[in-house]
């Protein structure tokens, strides 16, 4: 049954900088091809991820992969700063403003393009967002757009039938996307205080935390596991399965 298109595809070269929206990519086993394949360590916390959490201004640092995808190494991750300088993602000075602006010594981490473990990647291999459920929490939150970039999701589709939060009655179940590749919907994302955080500017609201607290049980989004690798691109058709 056809139940929308791919609406945005958005990887994450390094966890918890700002993500890039890319026409198409590749489906591994552990998701989107390099996503959180690269990732800053808080030497301050035994080598924990540095995150939003700790260091909101890292969603204005962009990062994007500048180069030809191979399976055995990445392309180039370039790092475009919130001032507009670009840098490769390990370049010293690059490091050393974070660590100005966090007040945390950092290193680095990367994993390999074949594989991503859980760690970088929160729960499952995809987190998936639907138009309508965007749409809906606009409505009830009333403050502010609701921009889908808070949530960090890997796939955001446009449904057929705006019915939000749809997505959820999908747990269990597997999706189509384009040609290829399956997805199984395996469960709801619970929500933590990196949503309040504009992607834009940093800035934090916690009301609309709130909002999704008291009206969706602090569930926005779904997780969701590789079934069939393989290729997928914006505009793709998505089929729910029998």
């Amino acid at each position: 049954m056809l139940i929308g298109h791919m609406k945005e595809i958005v990887r994450h070269p390094v966890k918890s900088f700002s993500g890039e929206s890319v026409r198409k990519s590749k489906i591994m086993d552990y998701g989107l091809y390099g996503d959180r394949g690269h990732a800053y360590l808080d030497e301050s916390k035994k080598q924990n991820f540095l995150t939003i959490t700790q260091f909101p201004e890292m969603v204005r640092y962009k990062a994007r992969y500048i180069g030809e995808e191979l399976l055995d190494e990445y392309p180039e991750v370039e790092v475009i700063t919130p001032e507009g300088k670009i840098y490769d993602w390990e370049d010293e000075e690059l490091i050393k403003e974070m660590e100005n602006k966090s007040n945390r010594k950092i290193s680095t981490i990367e994993y390999p393009p074949s594989h991503v473990p859980i760690g970088p990647i929160a729960v499952e291999n995809i987190q998936l967002v639907t138009d309508a459920s965007i749409d809906y929490l606009q409505e009830i939150w009333g403050e502010a757009e609701v921009d889908f970039r808070r949530f960090r999701p890997n796939l955001f589709i446009s449904l057929k039938e705006k019915k939000p939060f749809i997505e959820e009655e999908w747990i269990g179940k597997r999706i189509k996307i384009g040609s290829e590749v399956e997805i199984e919907l395996v469960g709801h994302c619970k929500r933590c205080m990196i949503i309040t955080v504009n992607p834009d500017n940093a800035e934090r609201d916690s009301s609309l935390h709130k909002t999704v607290i008291k009206e969706r049980k602090n569930n926005f989004g779904v997780y969701a596991s590789v079934i069939k690798t393989g290729d997928i691109h914006v505009d793709d058709e998505v089929h729910l399965l029998d």
